[in-house]
């Protein structure tokens, strides 16, 4: 007789993997949340908006991209939840946002109870650190979609920041400085090219020592994602915060030059940082050029904040204060005093 079970679905392993997660959801609350896991929506109690007086909501949608093939061979799935949630959150708080909560969905082969905790678990104690909600999420198992030990992870969020406060390209100005964050490591963008290096190129393993990290090479692949949730909201209460941007896909200047209005140009100096040593490798190992290193990775800088010239070495301090290694690494000038207008120009 052919049932769900039989066609590779099992609702007991579903069930299961819900009570397993339930102790790291519960972590992961705000005051506004009603009730708990387990219905068919989240329920946030919106009234906590009033007092705004004008409240905009954000809302961002992404998941950790090829970065999950890491994790899956090396059988380490507590990480992963934070490389979801800064992805998410950190989108967000560009902007000026407040991340309120989150939703996650899980696609897997074959639902593993344990392994699906696992990854909930690192979602779950992101949004702690973060203060965001893990307000809900679903588990789907898609057999002959997807191998028994393979899945893949995406999720939305939603935000709230005071329209008067909202951070953006309307405010930058020729003469305000660029303040660099540091990044963990690689993030969650370029790991198809990262995997291709090292991998496919190179023919290096997992497990393999690499003196540069002081640690094995799947280890430093692992590295999850920095959270700047807290440290940027606190850094945007304090001094003059123009606006900010998520080093993520297309590196540095592609996502700085988002935020930047035509009436400026932005020159950042190489020299005032040195990316750690898995950038040097991929392009080294890989023969990548730096134009196309610059293009796919990070190389060092996971946010950005433009402040006005006066609160460059205080905005620096703050970060510092909360863990953040930051530093002074451009400046914004007229349009065409750089380069183009919208344009950055390393150098």
């Amino acid at each position: 007789m052919t049932s769900y079970a039989s066609a590779g679905v099992s609702i007991e392993a579903g069930d299961r993997a819900v009570e397993l997660m339930k102790q790291w959801v519960a972590r992961a609350t705000r005051p506004e949340v009603v009730g708990g896991i387990g219905g068919f929506a989240g329920l946030f109690d919106a009234s906590a908006l009033k007092s705004y007086t004008r409240p905009l909501l954000a809302t961002s949608a992404d998941g950790v991209g090829t970065k999950v093939a890491i994790a899956q061979a090396m059988d380490r799935h507590d990480t992963i939840g934070f490389d979801l949630v800064g992805m998410l959150v950190d989108d967000l708080v560009v902007c000026g946002a407040e991340p309120l909560f989150l939703t996650d969905y899980i696609a897997t082969g074959k639902v593993v109870p344990e392994r699906i905790a696992d990854i909930v678990k690192g979602i779950a104690e992101a949004c702690a650190e973060t203060g965001t909600a893990l307000l809900g999420g679903e588990t789907a198992e898609h057999p002959g979609l997807l191998a028994p030990d393979e899945y893949d992870i995406a999720g939305s969020t939603t935000g709230v920041v005071e329209a008067d406060r909202l951070l953006g390209a309307d405010r930058v100005r020729a003469g305000d400085v660029v303040i660099a964050m540091a990044s963990s490591g690689l993030h969650s963008n370029g790991y198809s090219l990262v995997r291709h290096v090292f991998f496919d190129i190179a023919g290096w393993k997992l497990d393999r020592e690499v003196p540069e990290f002081g640690r094995t090479l799947g280890e430093e692949l692992l590295t999850p994602t920095r959270l700047y949730t807290k440290p940027c909201l606190a850094l945007a209460d304090a001094v003059e915060v123009h606006a900010m941007s998520h080093i993520t896909g297309g590196g540095l200047a592609a996502n700085l030059e988002r935020v930047l209005p035509e009436s400026v140009s932005v020159r950042l100096d190489r020299s005032s940082w040195t990316p750690a040593p898995v950038f040097g490798l991929v392009g080294q190992l890989g023969g990548v050029a730096q134009a196309d290193l610059d293009q796919a990775l990070n190389m060092g800088v996971g946010m950005v904040a433009i402040v006005a010239p006066d609160a460059a070495d205080a905005a620096v301090s703050l970060l510092a204060e909360h863990g953040v290694d930051a530093w002074i690494a451009g400046e914004v000038g007229a349009a065409d005093e750089h380069g183009p207008g919208g344009s950055v120009t390393l150098i």
